[in-house]
């Protein structure tokens, strides 16, 4: 890593295509919360897509988003001279998405509850979640690689799975 950390500005992300990506279309340049504000930029667009989405549709947006992600969370994180920055937020939104999709159909209040969990285990990160964390964290000073790019978004997709796991043992004993 060479340089001092960046603090991405609208003007930064307009430079290069990975920045809009991993930034969220913006959603990462909240200056309070920006995982929660990505994560909230998901449910959005979760919303406006779902109605032309198939399975076979959001399997491809997820699968090709993560893809894609990979790429543009690294390159964003070696711009930014900063290994997991939290204004990256594509993963908050991968994950999400994911999460949205397999509880779906599910009410307002179900997306709530799940929205919730979701950015409890991403931010607070028990167990499972802050080992998938660390797995991938380098060295102080160390060059930002793809290791790092997949690191930032593996820990968001076991929290997704965390979520998914409460979900189901919550409808598995209330009915």
């Amino acid at each position: 890593m060479t340089g001092a950390p960046i603090r991405p500005t609208p003007a930064f992300m307009l430079r290069h295509p990975a920045r809009w990506i991993a930034l969220g279309f913006g959603s990462g340049l909240a200056p309070k919360a920006p995982g929660t504000v990505g994560t909230l930029w998901a449910w959005i667009a979760f919303w406006a897509m779902a109605p032309w989405l198939s399975d076979v549709g959001w399997a491809l947006v997820i699968g090709v988003g993560t893809a894609v992600g990979w790429w543009a969370c690294t390159r964003c994180a070696q711009h930014l001279n900063t290994p997991d920055p939290g204004s990256i937020v594509w993963d908050e939104v991968l994950a999400f998405w994911l999460v949205l999709w397999l509880i779906a159909p599910s009410s307002f209040v179900g997306q709530a509850v799940a929205f919730g969990l979701f950015r409890f285990f991403d931010a607070a990160k028990p167990g499972p979640v802050g080992w998938a964390d660390r797995l991938f964290k380098t060295e102080r000073g160390a060059p930002i690689g793809w290791a790092q790019g997949l690191g930032i978004l593996v820990d968001d997709f076991v929290a997704a799975g965390c979520t998914l796991v409460v979900i189901a043992l919550v409808r598995y004993f209330m009915g």
